[in-house]
């Protein structure tokens, strides 16, 4: 079976998505071309990489994953095959690959110049490299061990006795913000004790953590561990990110206390 996924920034109402899908039928009509995302921010890797690192590992190993994300090939700019997890990932050498998974990739080539057709988008070269691998051809016959390639490293929450200072990562369609606050870091440097969660600075705070968005009542500021064990702000049947004015890179703080701190709103304003 012949699995080619596609993550790109081109949105749909562009031509650049159905020339490509186009060819790719165009060499095998066979081939599964499924679509995860094409609605990624322009240049976003970190949001591509955000989307891919939580859904790849649900396709079959032996996935072709092509990244349209900051696509134009340069003379400083190679295109790379990563190999993780039993998956190929097709990208620039953009810095992506550090942001894919939390695991060293088992294997990074990169094309040779031989392979690369510099049209625009490169849409060719993408096509070319997915079929050398989908038939089995030598890695050595179209590309190279890469020993050097750029290699961005995720934003990780900055951690203190009793206190994580974490941030916004991604706004997912439901407007809840999804910070870098992992449930394990969470629990490691809390031991147990009680907590509050301040978002945006310390005009909201939060001090309990829901299992489901519905222990809290509708219209209310709610925090909890979601599907990939990130902390979530978000608000039930509301729009959080909206309504907080939370962006990417936006501060979440989560303080530590030895005593329960004084009685509180579970969300106040000051």
């Amino acid at each position: 079976m012949s699995l080619i996924t596609l993550t790109t920034d081109w949105n749909k109402s562009d031509y650049y998505l159905g020339a490509l899908k186009g060819k790719i039928l165009s060499v095998d009509p066979s081939t599964i071309v499924v679509d995860i995302n094409h609605q990624i921010q322009p240049f976003n890797i970190m949001q591509a990489a955000f989307v891919l690192r939580n859904c790849f590992s649900d396709f079959p190993q032996g996935t072709i994953h092509i990244i349209g994300v900051n696509a134009a090939l340069t003379s400083k700019k190679s295109l790379l095959i990563l190999k993780i997890k039993g998956h190929y990932f097709i990208t620039t050498d953009n810095g992506i690959c550090g942001l894919i998974s939390s695991e060293e990739p088992e294997a990074v080539y990169k094309v040779k110049k031989s392979e690369i057709n510099n049209n625009f988008l490169s849409i060719d070269s993408f096509i070319k490299t997915a079929f050398h691998i989908l038939k089995g051809d030598e890695f050595r016959t179209f590309c190279e061990p890469a020993d050097k390639y750029n290699r961005q490293v995720p934003l990780r929450p900055v951690i203190d006795k009793d206190l994580i200072n974490g941030s916004v990562i991604y706004i997912d369609s439901f407007s809840n913000a999804i910070t870098n606050v992992t449930k394990e870091v969470f629990l490691k440097v809390g031991q147990n004790k009680p907590y509050e969660i301040f978002i945006q600075s310390n005009h909201y705070r939060i001090d309990k953590i829901n299992e489901t968005y519905e222990d809290s009542l509708s219209g209310e500021l709610l925090a909890i561990f979601n599907s990939v064990n990130l902390l979530e702000i978000a608000i039930n049947h509301g729009n959080a990110a909206d309504l907080l004015n939370l962006k990417i890179n936006s501060a979440v703080r989560i303080k530590f206390y030895n005593e329960k701190p004084g009685s509180r709103l579970t969300l106040t304003g000051e």
